[in-house]
């Protein structure tokens, strides 16, 4: 029989602060629901471990999802891992309210802190390396919501800082106050329009 071949996943740097990732990443969001059915806990550490095992090593969960039971999830697997040669994304910055449920952002410095100390708990964790702010509420400045995050990365609770969905004067502003290392935007065959001014945003930055 000829030996299986081992698909070797290139690594790649996000930003300019030092973070390097697999260039293949593994969203956790559908192992607890969202878009379909959660699967047994030993399922989903099953398939996190297994991703890992063929190179996959940069994991993306947040507080949202599940809510909260992702993370959980996430953290065990990460008890069975070389946690220094795993990158762990998760993201703060979406909350649910009401019957039915209404989703909105919040941004406070109060809340970026809570948020992460929670998702340490839950993650089982010292340190997530890089740290999204989900949605960005634009009731707070977010020179306010950058300073916390900044803050935390200087008691090494988090790495780097990450933005999903944000405007370009949004990352010019937040980018001033602490390096912004990723952005986490839709980009695919039918949604090109961050082409227009995020990507070469973040080339001049550079992100």
């Amino acid at each position: 029989m000829a030996e299986e071949k081992q698909v070797q996943v290139p690594r790649v740097k996000l930003g300019s602060q030092g973070l390097e990732v697999s260039k293949l990443g593994f969203g956790c969001m559908g192992l607890t629901g969202g878009y379909n059915s959660p699967v047994a806990d030993e399922d989903g550490i099953a398939i996190i471990k297994h991703a890992f095992s063929k190179g996959i090593t940069f994991f993306d969960t947040a507080d949202v999802y599940g809510p909260h039971t992702n993370e959980v999830l996430v953290g065990k697997a990460l008890k069975q891992l070389p946690r220094e040669k795993v990158q762990l994304a998760s993201k703060f910055g979406l909350v649910g309210q009401g019957n039915p449920l209404i989703i909105s952002a919040k941004g406070t410095p109060e809340y970026v802190r809570s948020s992460c100390e929670s998702s340490l708990k839950r993650l089982d964790v010292d340190y997530i390396d890089l740290y999204y702010y989900h949605r960005v509420d634009t009731s707070v400045p977010i020179e306010e919501t950058m300073g916390e995050l900044k803050k935390l990365v200087e008691e090494g609770k988090i790495k780097y800082i990450g933005l999903s969905e944000a405007s370009p004067d949004t990352v010019r502003r937040a980018h001033a106050v602490h390096p912004i290392t990723a952005l986490q935007m839709e980009w695919s065959l039918w949604t090109r329009d961050i082409e227009e001014e995020i990507v070469p945003l973040c080339r001049y930055v550079p992100i």
